[in-house]
C-alpha cells in the first residue's frame, strides 16, 4: 500500500466511506460504481477491477437497505457465532432469536467458522445491510474494529468481557473461571491435572487462569493437550489415548466443553477405569448432557439466556447512535460440582 492510500484511508477512519470517495478513487461515475455495487458483471473487468481496489482502500460498505433510507430502523440484527455444532451458544441464540423475533426484528444468523476473512465478510454483510445491532462472539480483528466504528450499528461482544469494547461486553471472566476450577479441584484432594484446551482465545483465557492458581497454589505443573475447535466428543479418543501414555496418570482432566468431557468419561469407563475414583471428570458450559450423563458431569454453567436478554435491552434502549453508558455487563459463572469430580 503505498504513502497516499494510506494518508487517504486514515482520513476515512470515524466516518462512513461514501459512493462518491470510491468513484473519486477509481477515477468514474458514481453511476458506474452503483452498477458495479448491483452486478459486478455489467461494468468492464479493467474498471470492475479499479472500483474493487477502491472500495477496498476506502473501506466503503454499500446500503443494502431497501430504499437506502440509511437513517431509518432497519429492524435487522445480526448474530454471528463460530458454529452451531456442539455449540456452547446455543442457548443463549435461541433465547435472541426467539426474544428478537417476537418484537418484530428479524435476526440474521452468520457461521464465522475460525476464519477472519470470513468474519469480516459476514460483518460487511451485516453493516451494509444497516442492521441496528451486531451480536459478536469471535475475536475482533483490527480490520474488523475500523468497520465497525464506522458503522451506526451496535457492536455487542458477548462471552467476553474485553478490556476496551467497541461497544459493549455482555459476558464473563474466562480468567476467573479457570482460577475457580482450580480452587475447585484444589479442595477435593486433586494433584495432577491434565488440562485440555480448544484452540481459541476464550480457552486459553481459562486455560491461562487455571494455570497460574494452580502453581501458586506450590502445585506441580500440570500436563496439558490441545484439540481443534469447536472441541467435540470424538477428539476424547485422541486425549484419552495420549493420557495412557504419559508416565504418570492424572488423577483428573480439566476438559474445554462438555462433550469433551462426556467423550473422555467414556473412554475411560470403556478401559475399565472408575469416574471419579480412579480418574475425575469436568467440563465447561454445563450443557443438558452434564446432568443427564452417568456419572453427571462437573462443569462451569454460564447464563447464556441472560446474556441474550442483556443484549437485546440494550438494543431497546439504545437512543441515537451513542453508546451506553453501560458498556460492561458481567454475568458471572457458577461451578456445579456432580458425581464426575
Amino acid at each position: 500500500m503505498t504513502g497516499t492510500t494510506v494518508d487517504t484511508f486514515d482520513t476515512l477512519v470515524g466516518k462512513a466511506a461514501t459512493l462518491d470517495d470510491v468513484a473519486a478513487r477509481a477515477g468514474v461515475s458514481t453511476a458506474t460504481v452503483s452498477r458495479f455495487v448491483n452486478n459486478p458483471q455489467v461494468v468492464a473487468k479493467a474498471t470492475a477491477e479499479r472500483i474493487r481496489t477502491a472500495i477496498a482502500e476506502t473501506g466503503y460498505i454499500p446500503n443494502l437497505l431497501a430504499g437506502g433510507l440509511a437513517s431509518s430502523k432497519s429492524k435487522m440484527v445480526a448474530v454471528l457465532i463460530p458454529y452451531l455444532t456442539d455449540s456452547i451458544f446455543n442457548d443463549t441464540m435461541q433465547t435472541m432469536a426467539e426474544e428478537l423475533s417476537a418484537a418484530g426484528t428479524t435476526v440474521m444468523l452468520g457461521l464465522t467458522g475460525v476464519s477472519e476473512a470470513r468474519t469480516e465478510d459476514l460483518i460487511r454483510a451485516a453493516i451494509s445491510r444497516r442492521v441496528d445491532a451486531i451480536i459478536f462472539t469471535g475475536p475482533v480483528t483490527p480490520h474488523v474494529e475500523q468497520m465497525v466504528r464506522r458503522s451506526p450499528a451496535l457492536f455487542i461482544q458477548v462471552w467476553d468481557l474485553p478490556e476496551n469494547p467497541i461497544g459493549i461486553a455482555v459476558g464473563f471472566s474466562h480468567h476467573a473461571a479457570g482460577r475457580d476450577i482450580a480452587r475447585f479441584l484444589m479442595s477435593r484432594g486433586y494433584r495432577r491435572p491434565h488440562v485440555v484446551t480448544a484452540q481459541g482465545a476464550r480457552a486459553n483465557m481459562r486455560r491461562d487462569g487455571f494455570v497460574a492458581e494452580w502453581l501458586a497454589g506450590e502445585n506441580a505443573a500440570p500436563t496439558e493437550a490441545s484439540v481443534e475447535v469447536p472441541s467435540r466428543f470424538g477428539h476424547a479418543r485422541r486425549i484419552f489415548a495420549e493420557i495412557r501414555r504419559l508416565d504418570e496418570m492424572p488423577d483428573v482432566v480439566v476438559c474445554g466443553s462438555d462433550y469433551l468431557a462426556q467423550g473422555v468419561i467414556v473412554e475411560a469407563l470403556a478401559a475399565g477405569l472408575r469416574v471419579p475414583e480412579d480418574i475425575a471428570v469436568v467440563g465447561f458450559g454445563n450443557s443438558s448432557i452434564a446432568g443427564e450423563m452417568r456419572p453427571t458431569i462437573t462443569s462451569v454453567e454460564v447464563d447464556g439466556a441472560r446474556i441474550a436478554r442483556e443484549a437485546i435491552a440494550a438494543i431497546r434502549n439504545r437512543s441515537g447512535a451513542g453508546l451506553p453508558q453501560e458498556r460492561w455487563i458481567d454475568v458471572g459463572f457458577r461451578l456445579v460440582a456432580r458425581e464426575s469430580a
